[in-house]
C-alpha cells in the first residue's frame, strides 16, 4: 500500500523561503575604496639630529675664528667678513671691464670650464674604463700607464697645455681633463671587472652581440660604480680649476681670489673660500642625488 501525502499550495509557498534561506549564500564581490596613506608623524628627534649638529659645527668654527680675531690684526673678524659678503653679494654680475668683474661672474666662468674638461673626461673615460674592465689584453696594455701617470700632480700637467694651446682657457679645461679622468677610468673598469661571470656565461648561450652585451648587462651592473667615479672627477676637476686659473689669470674664481691678494683684500679671501666650499658641496650632494636615483636595490 503506498501513501502519498499531499502538501497545500499554501505550505509550498510558506516553505519556499525557507528553503531559499537555508542555501549558503555566495559572498559578494566587494570592491574596496583605496583608502589614503596615513602620513607617518614626523620624528623630530632624526630631524634635530640631522640639522642641529652642521649648524653647532658651523657656530663652533665662527666661534673659535671670533675668539682668534678679537684683539685685532691683519686677519679679519667674523663680523668684518660678513658685512663684505653683504656688500659683495649686492651685486654679484657687475662688469667693469675683462679684469673686474662681480664673484658671480667668475664662478660661471670657473663652472664652464669645469663643465667642459670633465665631459670631455667621460666621453674619453668611461668608454676606455668599459674597454679595461671587458678585455684582458687592453688591461694589460693600459694599467701601467694609467699607474704611472694617475699620481702625477694636476698642476704639472699645465705647462703641457700651455705649451700645446699657447691659450690659458684651453690649458686649464685640458689639466681639467686630465686630472679628471682618471677616477672615471678606474672606478668603470672595477665595475666591469666585478660583474658576475654567470651573467656573462648567459648572454655567451644567448649569443648577444657586444653591442647587447654591453647596454643590457653591464651598464646596469655597473652603474654604481660609474657614478661613484664621476662624483669623485667632479670634486677634482673643481678643486684643480681654481689653482689653474691662479697660475693662469683671466676670469674665474681663481683668479679672482688671486686678484684679491694682490689687493691685501682678506675679507673677500675668505669669502671666495667659502663661496668655493659650497659649489663644491653642491656639485657633490647634486651627483649622490642622481647616483641615488639610478641605484637599484632588491626588495
Amino acid at each position: 500500500m503506498v501513501s502519498a501525502v499531499f502538501h497545500s499550495p499554501r505550505e509550498v509557498i510558506s516553505e519556499e523561503p525557507a528553503a531559499v534561506a537555508a542555501k549558503p549564500r555566495e559572498p559578494l564581490a566587494v570592491v574596496a575604496k583605496p583608502q589614503p596613506k596615513a602620513r607617518a608623524p614626523l620624528d623630530w628627534r632624526a630631524f634635530w639630529m640631522r640639522v642641529l649638529p652642521p649648524i653647532l659645527g658651523l657656530a663652533l668654527l665662527v666661534g673659535v675664528w671670533g675668539l682668534l680675531t678679537q684683539k685685532g690684526g691683519s686677519f679679519p673678524t667674523p663680523v668684518q667678513t660678513f658685512d663684505a659678503a653683504v656688500k659683495l653679494f649686492a651685486d654679484p654680475f657687475y662688469s667693469k671691464g675683462p679684469n673686474d668683474q662681480g664673484i658671480g661672474w667668475n664662478i660661471l666662468f670657473s663652472l664652464q670650464r669645469v663643465a667642459m674638461g670633465f665631459g670631455l673626461a667621460a666621453l674619453v673615460g668611461i668608454p676606455l674604463g668599459f674597454i679595461i674592465g671587458r678585455f684582458e689584453f687592453a688591461n694589460r696594455m693600459v694599467s701601467p700607464l694609467i699607474s704611472l701617470l694617475k699620481p702625477v700632480s694636476p698642476l704639472a700637467w699645465l705647462p703641457i697645455g700651455l705649451l700645446v694651446f699657447k691659450s690659458a682657457n684651453p690649458a686649464a679645461i685640458w689639466t681639467i681633463f686630465i686630472c679628471s679622468i682618471w677616477p672615471m677610468v678606474v672606478n668603470t673598469a672595477v665595475g666591469v671587472q666585478r660583474v658576475p661571470q654567470d651573467y656573462l656565461n648567459v648572454a655567451r648561450v644567448l649569443n648577444l652581440s657586444e653591442w647587447k652585451v654591453i647596454t643590457r648587462i653591464l651598464f646596469p651592473a655597473v652603474l654604481p660604480y660609474l657614478l661613484t667615479g664621476v662624483r669623485l672627477s667632479v670634486g677634482t676637476a673643481w678643486l684643480v680649476i681654481v689653482a689653474a686659473e691662479m697660475l693662469t689669470g683671466g676670469v674665474g674664481i681663481g683668479f679672482w681670489v688671486w686678484d684679491e691678494w694682490n689687493n691685501l683684500n682678506v675679507q673677500h679671501i675668505i669669502i671666495a673660500i667659502f663661496v668655493i666650499g659650497i659649489v663644491g658641496l653642491a656639485l657633490e650632494q647634486l651627483l649622490m642625488l642622481v647616483a641615488q636615483r639610478f641605484s637599484f636595490s632588491e626588495d
